[in-house]
């Protein structure tokens, strides 16, 4: 039931093996140590490693009892540092055995949050009898149905006080959202032009690489996988950001955001040419500088030079 526990039931057996046997208290490097020696490899063993795991074990009730330890008999951050490793399923059930520990709004808190990154009801007060782990089952309910419908999905969200009416909070939860489907998302934002306007301005592509900021700016709104408007309608919003988040970079290189949208078109067939198993013919460093430097002119050699590089060592930037 988790990671935390298990460590901790493994933990256990090893010191059963090692202290139940007649007359040997321990095992070190695969020998067996005499009863008398007991002391002198206790008190090295604190020294080396703190308090040992065996004191923690003798926490529990009885002797006799058998099993995981009881949480409850140890103190209490040590316990929700054990079921903050937990996924929710698993929380649910540890609740079964330790209600109160496993009930604790901090740990419901930290789920939702390390989910759902950005909800607008996060910066509310809470309504009379809210509770993080009955947020966390609408969370999840309203991002199933959102993969199935987008539009009720997020209607679902603004029904239950979760999201506000509002293309920049909307924008927020999809940036801070790693549980929504990426066909259904692209759906969307290709109707949602203004939620799409206010999730580019949420990236800060400053001081990254071009083919770098552009495969960060995919792996948030996923490319369309043909040609077509919504995909220029991304590269022009992608070109005018990278723009606005270089403006050093961009008067030394002497390029506008029309140049840097003709470079991202480029990079991308660039992208296609190198990885499709069904070009035999790929495109060569040297053709690579001649086509892009005569769509755009005042573009240096040596920087499309290592746009080829960035894309032959790393990979596509849409993939």
């Amino acid at each position: 039931m988790g990671q935390g526990l298990w460590r901790i039931a493994r933990n256990q057996q090893l010191q059963q093996q090692g202290y139940s046997g007649p007359g040997y208290l321990t095992r070190e490097h695969g020998r067996r140590i005499p009863a008398n020696n007991a002391s002198n490899t206790s008190h090295r063993k604190q020294a080396q490693g703190g308090i040992d795991i065996y004191h923690l074990l003798k926490t529990r009730k009885s002797k006799e009892q058998e099993g995981f330890i009881n949480l409850e008999m140890l103190p209490p951050e040590l316990s929700f540092t054990i079921l903050s490793y937990l996924n929710a399923t698993d929380l649910c059930l540890a609740s079964c055995v330790w209600q109160d520990l496993a009930n604790d709004e901090l740990l419901w808190q930290g789920l939702c949050k390390s989910t759902w990154g950005h909800c607008s009801i996060y910066n509310k007060n809470p309504p009379l009898g809210f509770s993080f782990r009955k947020l966390y089952m609408q969370l999840d309910e309203g991002s199933l149905t959102f993969n199935a419908n987008p539009d009720e999905g997020v209607n679902y969200f603004m029904s239950k006080g979760i999201l506000d009416d509002s293309p920049k909070e909307i924008a927020k939860f999809i940036f801070c959202t790693r549980t929504l489907n990426w066909k259904k998302l692209r759906i969307y934002l290709d109707e949602r032009r203004d939620v799409l306007d206010d999730l580019v301005t949420l990236h800060n592509f400053r001081n990254q690489f071009l083919p770098n900021a552009l495969r960060e700016f995919f792996r948030h709104i996923h490319a369309p996988e043909e040609r077509g408007e919504y995909l220029e309608t991304l590269i022009t919003k992608f070109s005018h950001r990278f723009c606005a988040c270089n403006p050093d970079l961009m008067r030394e290189l002497g390029l506008s955001p029309d140049a840097v949208y003709v470079l991202c078109y480029s990079l991308i067939l660039l992208s296609i040419d190198l990885t499709s198993p069904h070009v035999k013919n790929k495109m060569s460093k040297r053709e690579f500088i001649r086509n892009t430097r005569r769509a755009a002119q005042n573009i240096s050699e040596d920087f499309v030079g290592h746009l080829y590089d960035n894309i032959y060592l790393i990979g596509h930037v849409a993939a």
